[in-house]
């Protein structure tokens, strides 16, 4: 699978971003949806009004495929899972700085997001109920466990991108564990924040509804967090700089 980028704002810290999908969840996930919803399939008058539009032309937003899926549309969720969930287990996975941790809060996530499908309300985004989910399983799961903190190797599993040369694609490898490795020297709370801006593209009013904090906060974070990445990021250079 290619590797993605996604250009952040802050620096351009987060330019080569790791691409990873946990391929064996996949199987997994959709036989639990596809159980989940067969009842609900069933139950389903043909002649019940649609409280979306399904237009075949364009594509539906986030928004659109969980009401979809809500209606007991399987197909629906299968997309929002391939839209979602490379970001979602990036975020986990720099978050948590554990493989393991970072497995295992994703499939409940997951699960978290079938069970709720019956009362979802499209209030928000999408992706806004995504990583409040996520934020909270996260915290919940470091209540439980408190021994996810012992980091492993988080590199996550990626293949070139198309027509990367072998030393561009090790630069870039160089690249993402110089970030992975910055990423575990902040705090918690400010790792937090910054990868819910850069790796999940939510704003500072959203990121302040997620973490349930105020919006001061959430910018006192990501202040301190880019700060001290920039920092950290630059410090081999210096050294090298330094020695030659």
């Amino acid at each position: 699978m290619a590797e993605c980028s996604r250009q952040g704002t802050h620096g351009s810290i987060l330019a080569v971003s790791a691409h990873r999908q946990p391929a064996a969840n996949m199987a997994a996930i959709v036989a639990t949806v596809a159980s989940a919803v067969m009842p609900l399939g069933r139950s389903l008058s043909p002649g019940g009004n649609v409280a979306y539009a399904r237009s075949m032309g364009a594509t539906p937003n986030d928004s659109a495929l969980m009401l979809r899926y809500k209606d007991g549309d399987v197909a629906a969720f299968e997309i929002l899972y391939r839209r979602h969930n490379d970001s979602l287990y990036r975020y986990l996975l720099r978050l948590s700085l554990n493989r393991d941790t970072a497995e295992d809060v994703f499939q409940e996530v997951w699960g978290k997001i079938i069970k709720a499908r019956h009362r979802y309300r499209p209030t928000a985004k999408f992706t806004t109920f995504l990583y409040r989910v996520a934020h909270n399983c996260f915290i919940d799961y470091v209540r439980k466990n408190k021994r996810h903190m012992v980091v492993s190797g988080i590199d996550p599993e990626c293949s070139p991108a198309p027509g990367d040369a072998p030393d561009l694609e090790a630069e870039k490898s160089l690249a993402r564990q110089r970030l992975d490795a910055a990423l575990g020297t902040i705090p918690g709370e400010q790792r937090d924040a910054f990868l819910l801006h850069e790796e999940a593209g939510l704003s500072i009013d959203t990121i302040a509804h997620v973490t349930g904090v105020n919006r001061e906060t959430v910018k006192s974070r990501l202040r301190y967090a880019t700060k001290k990445l920039k920092a950290a990021l630059a410090e081999p250079a210096v050294q090298t700089q330094r020695t030659a």
